[in-house]
């Protein structure tokens, strides 16, 4: 069979007035051209799994819609998307099948609603996508999909991992790529949906495959920029501290996404600092105590940390590792004071870069159930619009009104071109202190 493995990207706001000043602001879009040129890493490796007597071919959304209705010839396509871009997924899977291509469809949002998902395609995977693979390859050889395909009760163990089929890429197409050295998180955020809806447990893969895979990348790419595509980096320092000596020698810039820990720990920034880390995404959701309350599934993770988060994102930065602070604007007890702090927090800290983003209840999240179950949906089903910066719900105690237009003010005051300049000055600035502080103490 010639299997094509097509990758929903992009991120899109619905948003128009938030489209127009996006248009003007660069910084606002930064991280969503990132997010937009990664490619799909889960397909990736599915076509490692995929047996060597069949054709793979792995392709962008993009370069599938620019074909029209000469849509490519395969034997089998297997979609993987997010909630925002489903409809499009749903759409594309529609065309595959009108021309008797059989189509199976993965990823969180079908995981979630795998009914929905059945109307559009002839088989959904429900779960880690990496247990249930060879089956449906099988399966789809011999003429026989079954509708439904679900990974538990079992577990994929990362030590199972392949190489994932880098190659596959035009690599001209990516400002990076991505290696994953965990799935899950332990934290259990309400709005989290990352891989916490594939596996209820936190999974590390070992070190030597995570090593090898950055090793594959250096071939196909001498200097290439890496991204750890895991929910929360550095949960286990132990397994970081006998990584990151090793990273060192590999001689690559990376970013991660990591919780405020990190900065607690100077023998782990020094180790990453060294082993090439760039930045560091973290998300804060809140610079006041309002609305970090009742965040985590488990406990007030946040909100008890959260007298220690200046100290800790200075403390990161005086590293030279950048942090991107990611806020979460109007969590239920956000006032319209909110979009000042935030702005104060991030000039104050000199944040190299910003993060800001509306509540989002996606489906299968403990955030949509709640505000579903007390009629502040919009509308039931928002799903084009769960891009992280559409609103969907009604806050408390703002107003939609008040939400939308402090969010549109306050992302034309943080990325501006003066203020990311000052930012990012002022970042700088307090690492060559910092550096020099070290140097006189190590004298």
């Amino acid at each position: 069979m010639k299997i094509g493995l097509i990758a929903m990207s992009g991120v899109r706001a619905c948003d128009e007035e938030l489209l127009r000043l996006g248009l003007t602001l660069p910084g606002f879009v930064e991280r969503s051209k990132t997010i937009a040129s990664l490619p799909s890493l889960g397909l990736l490796t599915l076509a490692a799994m995929t047996p060597r007597d069949h054709e793979v071919a792995y392709r962008e959304v993009d370069d599938v819609a620019t074909l029209g209705s000469n849509l490519e010839v395969f034997d089998l396509v297997a979609i993987s998307t997010f909630t925002a871009q489903i409809e499009e997924a749903y759409g594309l899977a529609d065309r595959f099948r009108s021309k008797g291509v059989p189509v199976v469809m993965g990823g969180l949002h079908v995981t979630t609603l795998p009914d929905e998902a059945a109307a559009h395609c002839d088989a959904v995977i429900v779960g880690e996508g990496e247990v249930c693979w060879a089956q449906v390859v099988e399966d789809a050889a011999n003429g026989r999909l079954q509708s439904i395909y679900r990974s538990r009760p079992q577990e994929f163990d990362l030590a199972d991992a392949p190489m994932p089929a880098f190659e596959l890429l035009d690599l001209d197409k990516y400002n990076r790529l991505t290696v994953q050295t965990s799935r899950g998180c332990p934290l259990h955020c309400s709005f989290c949906a990352s891989s916490i809806l594939l596996t209820p447990k936190y999974k590390q893969k070992p070190v030597e495959k995570v090593l090898a895979e950055v090793d594959r990348i250096r071939e196909l790419w001498p200097r290439p920029f890496i991204e750890f595509a895991d929910d929360n980096s550095f949960i286990n320092r132990a397994y970081w501290k006998r990584l990151l000596p090793e990273l060192a020698k590999r001689r690559v810039k990376w970013f991660a996404e990591t919780d405020i820990r990190v900065g607690e720990d100077d023998e782990l920034l020094d180790l990453m600092r060294r082993a090439g880390c760039a930045e560091v995404l973290i998300g804060l959701e809140s610079p006041v105590e309002e609305g970090l309350t009742g965040l985590e599934l488990r406990t007030d993770w946040k909100h008890k940390r959260w007298p220690r988060y200046e100290q800790a994102v200075r403390n990161i930065q005086s590293h030279g590792i950048r942090v991107n602070g990611c806020f979460i604007v109007g969590l239920d007890g956000h006032t319209p004071e909110i979009f000042d702090s935030i702005y104060r927090f991030a000039q104050r800290l000199s944040l190299f870069d910003v993060q800001i983003t509306l509540p989002t209840p996606f489906p299968g999240t403990t955030l949509y159930e709640q505000l579903r179950q007390e009629g502040r949906l919009i509308e039931e089903r928002p799903w084009r619009k769960c891009t992280l910066f559409d609103l969907t719900f009604e806050p408390d105690p703002m107003s939609a009104a008040e939400l939308r237009a402090g969010f549109h003010d306050l992302a034309t005051r943080l990325y501006s071109d003066e203020f990311t300049h000052e930012r990012r000055a002022g970042f700088r600035r307090q690492y060559r202190q910092a550096s020099r502080l070290r140097a006189r103490r190590a004298s």
